[in-house]
């Protein structure tokens, strides 16, 4: 059973605004007795923010719809508004048998104050709820409550709290701006939702003693508009003269609303024109601005800034529509109508001609008459031909020029573009649609441009295609202003021409700006400097974005040939495995070229490839499997070098979780357990490390029992300061734990032999700088000289002794006589940390079996079991 969501960011409702309780009872048609009886109460608290709740509506099984039951889906409802009809979502993809008692206008579950509603809308065969039949009134809906649409469908109501959404809900707001400003109506301002369309509101009864019959014509529950997924939308609440929108009126569904739609309400009196702002109508901001300043006036604005009650909506007076008064003339709207009386003028012109031809040649005479007929016959049949071919094959032309002249652009690009989808060839009037679609929206997107308002400038120019679809001239042109568009916003988007350059970051779109206008320089010239000429004040931004182009080309020329040359020198490091020398290019790239950023997250991706690389050769895996928990490479070269990594060297996801079981067990002292785990991970590249850290387990574990075993002999103190010793804080947690209260009553001793241990490293590093250290000519000896293996030995030696005795000074906290040792401890890991790298530097000299055996005998310090055991 699949789930079905409907969302929307209507918020929940106070109660009913601006009505006494008793009269809400009253509307509601619900007794007080049975109001509190059923804990029915208007008056109830409203959940807060953190208390909202889904409906969710789960199918009951009905003997009448057999398998067809269990294809219904459950409803998810985390919207305050949900349309129940057979061509509503998800009903409409119901099994027909399931939903054909449903009416396309069946029902509607609404939240009003934090209480869930049903209401029937008339519905055919009705609505019920846990059988009670659902009439005028809305039913109150309660958790387990049961609702039925006719006697097929129905479904048990749950409510859960609402489902976590990413984001706020977005705000809209709409202004509907009356189309004739000649019969003084006011603009409407609605900043909340939902809005019931009366008679009786203020709103419109305003306007009773000036217009009586227009304003019956709306009804009581005329229509109304709500938000739904943050969009504004209209649903008529079957009026009696109709909701149009865009000139057709509303059937059984609400309509969504999108900025310069128009609206009217019982006829074309109350008609208006669709502004949308807020996060939905960002890109109706620019057409906000240029409205006229009187239409928003707040003087001549009915600001409505409370929203009504989903119950006044729903709540049904059957009496109600008697009252309305039938508009015969309730469909076309204003625009339409003056279409029809043009051509309704050419008609009477037409008549007039003939009327006056045939009174010029009549005739007392009878015969003469009849001849005068045919002659009228014919003449009027060549005139109706001649003149009709000249009358209309004219008229488009007239109406385009006359609206050019009047500076009324927009409708003559809309003409103009009407007829060439007839007449596609017609250069003319394709040079009139582009002049119009250009002085229309220009001015208007330049000034979205300047503000930054990108969405809103292509918005614009996704208009101004629609206004030429069929005139192939002006595309080019909108193409021009697109890269214009582009080259603006990055530019702005980065903080300017002088902002620094992001590798991995610019590049693409640098790149994809200089290679549109590098195709064809002198044609985007040619087009930009004809749209200079239609509208003069693109001249100074085209200006100003040229200058731009020619910082980008500069950039292009010096940042990104650089970027070009640092990206190959880190894919050649990771392809030799010499991250070391990344870091020294990366220096030198800062400090040649300032404004080159980003290089912080190579830098970032370096460190944890080194780190990760480092992991790879460790005395155990649970570093390694900490760096792959944390590897999240964002740059090119290093995602790539992962990827590799990945498929031959790095243990796979099923490794890596039966090693999170090892760590467990030994984490909790089931130390037999976790080498039985360790011995049965599979084979690898990781198998190395494996049996480093077996035998480092299995060493722990053996000298943990003896101690227990030697708990109260001669020796035990020596032998618990020798094991703690061995002990890795972080790995061996638990047995650290376990002895740690005993090394502490012994913290004296086990600090003389932390001394005892930093005494004996500096006396072999002394020795072993003496000697003269390790020569770049004894790592490059095709053997292992006697020399080489003693430096190495003095060198291991003392890392591995100062390793141990900075570990128990740490351990038992003595930090003074941990200060004194760090620089002698540092030194020698620094130096075997050099010799080690310069070792793997000759790897493409040494033969693979020799590099190794040097590297083993400068050992990893700490990493030899048979140093660290005892």
């Amino acid at each position: 059973m699949t789930s079905i969501t409907a969302r929307s960011n209507l918020s929940m409702r106070p109660s009913l605004p601006g009505l006494p309780l008793a009269h809400r009872r009253q509307r509601l048609d619900v007794p007080r007795d049975m109001d509190m009886a059923q804990g029915f109460s208007v008056a109830e608290q409203q959940p807060s923010v953190g208390e909202a709740f889904d409906v969710i509506l789960k199918p009951m099984p009905n003997r009448e719809l057999g398998s067809d039951a269990d294809r219904l889906s459950e409803i998810r409802i985390d919207e305050n508004l949900f349309a129940i009809g057979r061509a509503e979502a998800p009903f409409d993809a119901s099994p027909p048998d399931a939903v054909a008692q449903l009416s396309r206008r069946h029902a509607r579950i609404f939240i009003e104050h934090g209480l869930v509603y049903i209401a029937d809308l008339g519905s055919k065969n009705g609505t019920a709820v846990n059988g009670a039949p659902v009439r005028d009134t809305p039913a109150r809906v309660r958790d387990d409550d049961v609702i039925s649409f006719g006697s097929r469908l129905s479904y048990r109501v749950q409510l859960a709290p609402r489902a976590r959404r990413l984001g706020a809900a977005k705000q809209v707001g709409i202004t509907l701006v009356p189309q004739r400003d000649d019969l003084g109506l006011q603009p409407i301002e609605l900043a909340q939702f939902p809005f019931l369309v009366s008679k009786t509101d203020a709103t419109f009864s305003r306007y009773r003693d000036q217009y009586p019959h227009q304003v019956n014509y709306v009804s009581r529950r005329h229509a109304h508009v709500f938000v739904k997924g943050g969009a504004p939308f209209v649903e008529d609440l079957g009026s009696t003269n109709g909701t149009f929108v865009n000139g057709e009126r509303l059937g059984a569904s609400a309509v969504g609303l999108k900025d310069g739609d128009t609206v009217a309400f019982g006829g074309t009196h109350f008609a208006y024109t669709v502004h949308v702002h807020g996060d939905e109508g960002e890109s109706t901001l620019t057409e906000m601005a240029a409205l006229d300043q009187d239409e928003l006036d707040s003087d001549k604005t009915t600001f409505v800034g409370s929203a009504h009650s989903f119950l006044d909506i729903f709540c049904v007076d059957q009496a109600a529509a008697r009252e309305d008064e039938i508009n015969e003339d309730a469909r076309p709207l204003p625009a339409e109508e003056s279409c029809q009386d043009a051509r309704h003028a050419k008609r009477g012109k037409f008549a007039l001609f003939v009327a006056e031809l045939r009174k010029a040649l009549a005739s007392d005479d009878p015969r003469a008459t009849r001849r005068t007929r045919i002659v009228v016959a014919g003449v009027l049949a060549a005139l109706v031909a001649g003149g009709a071919a000249l009358f209309y094959g004219g008229s488009s032309e007239r109406q385009a020029k006359s609206l050019m002249a009047h500076g009324e652009y927009g409708e003559a690009a809309a003409v103009t573009d009407d007829y060439l989808k007839s007449h596609p060839q017609n250069t003319h009037f394709a040079s009139m649609n582009t002049e119009a679609v250009l002085k229309s929206n220009v001015p208007r997107w330049l000034v979205a441009l300047k503000k930054g308002d990108f969405a809103s400038a292509d918005a614009i120019i996704a208009q101004m295609r629609a206004l030429s679809e069929h005139n192939a001239e002006v595309h080019g042109l909108l193409d021009e202003l697109e890269w214009i568009g582009k080259l603006e916003g990055f530019v702005m988007g980065r903080g300017g021409t002088d902002a620094p350059i992001r590798m991995y970051g610019d590049e693409s779109r640098i790149g994809a700006i200089l290679k549109h206008w590098e195709a064809d320089a002198a044609g985007h010239q040619r087009d930009l400097d004809r749209i200079a000429e239609y509208v003069p004040e693109f001249r100074e931004p085209y200006a100003l974005a040229l200058s731009h182009l020619r910082k980008l080309q500069s950039d292009d020329s010096v940042y990104l040939a650089a970027i070009d040359r640092l990206d190959a020198s880190i894919v050649k490091s990771l392809a030799q495995d010499d991250p070391d020398s990344i870091s020294a290019t990366l220096k030198d790239y800062a400090d040649k070229y300032p404004r080159l950023a980003g290089l912080d997250r190579v830098r970032a991706d370096l460190d944890a490839y080194s780190g990760l690389r480092r992991n790879l050769n460790g005395a155990s895996l649970a570093s390694l499997a900490g760096s792959l928990t944390k590897a999240n490479f964002s740059t090119p070269p290093f995602q790539e070098k992962f990827r590799q990594m990945s498929a031959s060297k790095l243990p796979p996801p099923d490794v890596l979780a039966q090693y999170a079981a090892v760590s467990d067990a030994w984490n909790h002292g089931r130390g037999a357990q976790a080498i039985d785990g360790l011995q049965k991970l599979p084979q690898g590249s990781w198998s190395a490390m494996v049996q480093k850290e077996l035998a480092h387990k299995k060493a722990v574990a053996a000298q943990f029992a003896d101690l227990q075993k030697a708990r109260g002999s001669k020796g035990y103190e020596d032998a618990l300061l020798s094991f703690y010793e061995t002990l890795d804080l972080d790995g061996d947690a638990y047995y650290a734990k376990a002895v740690a209260p005993e090394v502490a009553s012994l913290k004296d001793k086990a600090i003389g032999r932390a001394q005892a241990l930093m005494t004996q490293a500096q006396t072999l590093w002394q020795q072993y700088r003496t000697n003269g250290g390790i020569g770049g000519s004894q790592r490059l000896e095709s053997g292992v000289s006697d020399v080489f293996r003693t430096q190495a030995k003095l060198l291991s030696d003392a890392q591995d002794a100062a390793t141990r005795g900075m570990r128990i000074f740490r351990q038992v906290k003595a930090d003074a006589a941990t200060a004194k040792w760090t620089a002698l401890a540092s030194e020698i890991d620094t130096e075997a940390d050099l010799q080690r790298r310069s070792l793997q530097d000759l790897r493409m000299v040494l033969e693979p079996g020799l590099l190794n055996t040097k590297l083993s005998l400068i050992g990893g310090g700490t990493s030899s079991e048979e140093r660290r055991t005892p």
